[in-house]
């Protein structure tokens, strides 16, 4: 989509998800169906500090018009947004290319229908209420013209500080004139942060935050409340954005993936003086060196429990509304669907056969610990150690070559492979005269009698006999009266040549 790269340590996003509005709230609320993103982060690693290089975020997504009027339009205002960082907008719909306009705090998307002859030319209809949504968003479905939804999406190549989506809608006041529908769609929007790890060679944090989605009616009070239950999940691979739909089995949805059983957020009003704090919920996840994605699913129901009749805070029956009592869940709004597409630079060993494997910097002793995350293009000098009875044969990997040391510089999710073979010893000696044994496994005997070779090597050896003697034939692993002898080393293996006058 885009090349720009940039560097930050906090962003946010327009995240994947399914939307359905509940009856709960008033007619005139707007929702999405299926909002999608994925970010992608190149993370560095160090004891003291982090970065992470931010590429940009994609956002796709469904929105049904649950305003109770016909929609000519949508927008979406992304606070701290330059137009030019708007790289891309979804124009296959409806309403065509979007508008992209700067505002005082950032930029303004606009689709938005033309006026003609006393009429809009596009239009999209409200979606029934308190009916489950079962159209097509998209140009060109069966049910795309009745059922009240649409698609749109635009892909940034900054991070916004804030985004909020609106219906347009006409004016009653003056015709053929839009106007944003309010209050906005309440959209859960994570903000990810990387912090570092606690003890160098870790791996980071990534923590993902969301704020209460509803405003509240004015500053002194709290906005409405809604459940939220979490689910994640942590890939060794990329996720695409038409991965995150709620049918595709890598969006977790089920017990074991359970992140938060419940929490409740609701936007506080600024002195929020009893120190109940709701308008952000953090969650964390220390990043396997492996993982490529964390992705996951938010689900919003709606809070219908007690009010404060003065403050507007939720009164749980809990009173820490750790979870719902009778008559505090509402129903299902929304399931947002979000992935971190992420890059640890890290180094992660792994080993055939016996032997172990340490770096010079004693991040990684492997046998015991494998894997360190390191900073982007560190030097990182592995040495291999053979255990008793086998070989170093050679790397695999990020790594190539048989000598027992390799440098790789940590400038991703790096592999290497160690490889050990038993091995076995092969040794000759002479009886009856004098003469040399030789072999292609480098014994030179008289001086160097002995080798140690991987099991199932074959092994040649040559007999040559001084001056004045005449070889006579072999004995031990080696038999017959050739000069040459094969042996298949599958054991500690010894061969006689014997001389004569």
């Amino acid at each position: 989509m885009f090349l720009t790269k940039l560097k930050s340590e906090v962003f946010k996003g327009i995240s994947g998800a399914d939307f359905m509005k509940s009856a709960f709230k008033p007619a005139g609320t707007a929702f999405s169906i299926a909002l999608l993103v994925v970010f992608t982060i190149v993370f560095a690693i160090s004891s003291s500090a982090q970065t992470a290089a931010v590429y940009g975020q994609l956002g796709n997504f469904d929105v049904i018009n649950h305003t109770g009027h016909d929609g000519h339009g949508f927008e979406i205002e992304l606070e701290g947004i330059q137009p030019q960082e708007v790289v891309y907008h979804f124009s296959y719909q409806r309403y065509g290319a979007a508008r992209i306009t700067p505002t005082a705090t950032g930029t303004l998307v606009r689709w938005e229908s033309s006026y003609s002859g006393g009429a809009f030319t596009a239009t999209t209809i409200p979606h029934a209420p308190n009916t489950p949504f079962a159209g097509s968003c998209y140009m060109g479905g069966a049910s795309y013209d009745t059922s009240g939804c649409e698609h749109f999406g635009v892909s940034l190549s900054a991070t916004p500080t804030r985004a909020q989506y609106r219906w347009l809608i006409e004016d009653a006041a003056n015709p053929g004139t839009l106007i944003p529908f309010n209050p906005p769609a309440p959209v859960v929007t994570p903000v990810y942060v990387v912090t570092p790890p606690v003890r160098e060679g870790e791996a980071p944090v990534l923590e993902a935050e969301i704020e209460a989605p509803e405003p509240a009616e004015a500053p002194e009070l709290y906005g409405d409340a809604q459940w939220v239950k979490v689910f994640k999940t942590q890939l060794n691979r990329e996720v695409g954005l038409d991965e995150l739909i709620t049918t595709n089995p890598i969006v977790p949805q089920d017990a074991a993936h359970t992140e938060v059983e419940w929490e409740i957020v609701q936007t506080e009003p600024a002195s929020n003086s009893n120190g109940n704090r709701r308008q952000r919920r953090s969650n964390s996840a220390t990043l396997n060196f492996d993982t490529r994605a964390i992705v996951r699913r938010y689900e919003v129901y709606a809070y219908t429990g007690a009010y404060d009749p003065v403050t507007h805070e939720a009164l749980c029956a809990d009173l820490l509304c750790n979870a719902p009592g009778d008559g505090e869940l509402g129903e299902f709004q929304s399931a947002q669907m979000t992935a971190a597409n992420v890059q640890v630079n890290s180094v992660t060993v792994a080993k055939t056969g016996s032997g172990s494997v340490s770096s010079a910097d004693r991040l990684i002793s492997c046998g015991n610990k494998c894997a360190a995350g390191y900073n982007a293009g560190a030097a990182v000098t592995l040495t291999a150690s053979p255990s008793s009875g086998y070989l170093f044969t050679g790397w695999n990997g990020a790594c190539a070559g048989n000598l027992l040391t390799c440098v790789v510089n940590a400038t991703d999710a790096l592999n290497v492979t160690a490889n050990f073979a038993q091995a076995f010893s092969i040794s000759a000696k002479t009886a009856g005269g004098k003469g040399t044994v030789t072999s292609n496994s480098g014994i030179n005997c008289g001086k160097t009698c002995s080798s140690t070779v991987v099991r199932g090597t074959n092994v040649t050896l040559r007999v040559t006999p001084d001056p004045g003697f005449r070889f006579v034939n072999w004995s031990g692993a080696c038999s017959g009266t050739a000069t040459t002898c094969s042996v298949t080393v599958n054991a500690t293996s010894s061969v006689q040549a014997n001389f004569a006058k």
